[in-house]
């Protein structure tokens, strides 16, 4: 059933190769022919183009091994000197490159649906009232998410490569699950030498295992433990960052990794915290009679994708600082829950969500994509409790229908409807709707008039060019209300367990 299932997820994938593809294509090709052309240390430094890498050392390591497949499939796509080089050799192999690594995520997805589920109907784990460990289905845990129509649409058309990553992230929580705390943390630090956005879920990791793992007896036991994992994680930062202290290009990797000056907001507002605040600085400026705001290019820019610095009109300007005590203030609370928690692997995995949500509502230049943190690991917990089901069933629903802004092609546009279409149907068939109160699911159902009026109506009406940045803005407030909604929610129902 699950090699079934495999096979019939890749075909979806492979008819999705003639999409749309956007500006990150472009990025992931010019990496590959930095890293083959160019010596190691001009990869974070090289000026050649705009697209300069800025994942840590282990994902350009990745690319330097695809550039070797590459060389043998179309050597033009190597040239540091072809810009948009896009060929269709190039397009196929680059296509099939997520695909193929996307057997990482269904391996992840097994182990993690197979160790939550026996660890749920495990008797060393207090059962609540709610938890009918006898319903849990491998099975659909596995396939909600390999099938997560979120990671789709971002990794198969818009093109990344989020799918292995997510899997290195479930390998290390199925560890953790199993009780093997030195392999989650091995893993969850290749995870972070790959892709530092993970750090976002580093402090449920950090206060997890320094509670649960390490301080279980006495300091000698607790240092014991506690060097062991000092040394996993210096050890893989040693191998994946060293050849940059070598050859002296270390501030310049870690320049790449922390560009501050993007600005609050990323791309259109990532439906977070920051987009109520900036619409709230709209809302004020008109209250102002301040019109010419809604034509003035410095506002709009905030929503037509352009990465830069922004000042706010009215309110307060936000600083990465700010952004970093918040974000760092809301952890606080479900941190310390965790720590008093009674070494509950569950208890792990919401402080995670937790984690993951509050930074992506808090954080500096958050990317809409980056709620799929959350979504990830809540998708495990689906029939551990109605609160939980009921949070993955909004969060996975909002999380598609944010990134639908990305995709804006005619042909996209069908593709993204019918994707949502289908996994709204599943969710219902399979029962998960009704673990939603009344004001959940008619959020849920304003999103077909808002879709409609967004992708369809706007342009009919003729608003499209006098006001092209107010379907986004629409979009992004109305998905930051119910990601704000469930936040709320979640945070309540950890707190009070």
């Amino acid at each position: 059933m699950t090699s079934s299932l495999h096979v019939v997820i890749t075909c979806v994938k492979l008819l999705l190769l003639p999409s749309y593809f956007s500006t990150d294509f472009e990025v992931h090709r010019n990496w590959l022919a930095t890293t083959y052309s160019l010596p190691i240390s001009q990869w974070y430094s090289a000026n050649h183009s705009e697209w300069t890498i800025d994942y840590p050392p282990l994902f350009a390591w990745f690319e330097y091994f695809l550039a070797q497949i590459a060389a043998f499939v179309d050597i033009d796509m190597l040239s540091i000197h072809n810009r948009n080089y896009s060929s269709n050799a190039t397009v196929f192999f680059q296509r099939l490159s997520v695909i193929i690594t996307d057997f990482v995520f269904y391996y992840g997805s097994r182990k993690c649906a197979q160790s939550i589920a026996l660890l749920v109907k495990s008797p060393k784990i207090k059962k609540k009232k709610h938890m009918d460990e006898s319903n849990i289905s491998v099975f659909v845990i596995e396939l909600l998410l390999i099938a997560n129509v979120t990671l789709l649409l971002i990794d198969q058309i818009h093109f990344q490569y989020n799918g292995f990553l997510f899997g290195i992230l479930l390998v290390s929580i199925s560890h953790i699950l199993k009780g093997e705390n030195y392999r989650g943390a091995f893993w969850f630090t290749v995870l972070l030498n790959f892709k530092h956005i993970y750090l976002y879920l580093a402090p449920a990791y950090f206060v997890y295992l320094l509670k649960h793992f390490c301080f279980r007896k006495n300091i000698q036991f607790a240092m014991k433990r506690l060097i062991k994992l000092g040394l996993i994680v210096l050890g893989v930062s040693s191998i994946s960052f060293g050849p940059f202290v070598f050859n002296g290009q270390i501030v310049q990797v870690f320049k790449q990794l922390f560009p501050f000056k993007r600005g609050l907001s990323h791309a259109y507002w990532a439906p977070n915290f920051w987009a109520l605040y900036n619409a709230a600085d709209i809302g004020a400026k008109i209250t102002y009679k301040d019109y010419d705001l809604i034509q003035n290019n410095n506002s709009t820019s905030m929503t037509r994708g352009l990465v830069q610095e922004f000042e706010h009109t009215v309110l307060p300007s936000i600083t990465p600082q700010i952004t970093f005590i918040l974000t760092i203030i809301f952890m606080l609370p479900c941190l310390y829950k965790l720590w008093k928690s009674n070494r509950n692997p569950i208890d792990f995995v919401r402080c995670l969500i937790l984690c993951g949500l509050t930074s992506f509502m808090f954080g500096w230049h958050v990317h809409e994509k980056a709620l799929l943190l959350a979504v990830i690991p809540l998708t495990l917990l689906v029939f551990t409790s109605t609160n939980d089901c009921s949070m993955f069933t909004m969060l996975s629903t909002i999380s598609t229908y944010s990134v639908f802004p990305l995709l804006f092609k005619p042909f996209e546009f069908i593709t993204k409807s019918l994707l949502l279409l289908v996994n709204v149907s599943f969710l219902y068939n399979t029962g998960k709707f009704k673990s939603l109160n009344r004001l959940e699911k008619l959020y849920l159902i304003s999103l077909g008039p808002l879709l409609l009026l967004t992708e369809v109506g706007w342009m009919v009406l003729r608003f499209d060019q006098r006001y092209p940045f107010l379907p986004l803005m629409l979009t992004s407030f109305h998905n930051s209300i119910g990601v704000f909604y469930c936040w709320i929610k979640y945070y309540l129902y950890y707190i009070s367990q």
